[in-house]
C-alpha cells in the first residue's frame, strides 16, 4: 500500500502561480510513471502531466491546455513529485489528484486531491 499526500492548493489571482507538492510514503523507484490530474464537477479525472522513468531520463507528458505554463518533476531523495503551475487560468479550477503506478504492487494509488481556485 502507498499513501500519497499533497498539499499547496489554494485561491489565486488570474496569472498567478502554485506549487503542487505530493510525497509518497515509499521510494520513487517503485513507481514506473507518477502523474498529476484535475477534475471539476460533474467532469472525469482528465490527466495534466506526468513524468515516466526512462533508463537515461524522464520522459515529461502535458495536457495541451497546461504546455508552457505547468512543468512536473520529482525529487527522489524527498519521495516528492510537484508539479509547477504558472501563468493560471480560471479553467484550471480544480481538484488536483496525485497518482503513482507501482511496477511491483502493479497498482494505481491516489492521493486525497488538494483544491485549486483561480479567480477572475
Amino acid at each position: 500500500q502507498v499513501q500519497l499526500v499533497e498539499i499547496g492548493g489554494g485561491l489565486v489571482q488570474v496569472g498567478g502561480s502554485l506549487r503542487l507538492t505530493c510525497t509518497a510514503s515509499r521510494t520513487l523507484f517503485r513507481f514506473e510513471t507518477m502523474g498529476w490530474y484535475r477534475q471539476t464537477p460533474g467532469n472525469q479525472r482528465d490527466l495534466v502531466a506526468s513524468i515516466t522513468t526512462g533508463t537515461t531520463a524522464d520522459t515529461t507528458n502535458y495536457a495541451d491546455s497546461v504546455k508552457g505554463r505547468f512543468t512536473i518533476s520529482r525529487d527522489n531523495a524527498k519521495n516528492t513529485v510537484y508539479l509547477q503551475m504558472n501563468s493560471l487560468e480560471p479553467e484550471d479550477t480544480a481538484i488536483y489528484f496525485c497518482n503513482v503506478y507501482d511496477r511491483y504492487d502493479r497498482e494505481h494509488y491516489w492521493g486525497q486531491g488538494t483544491q485549486v481556485t483561480v479567480s477572475a
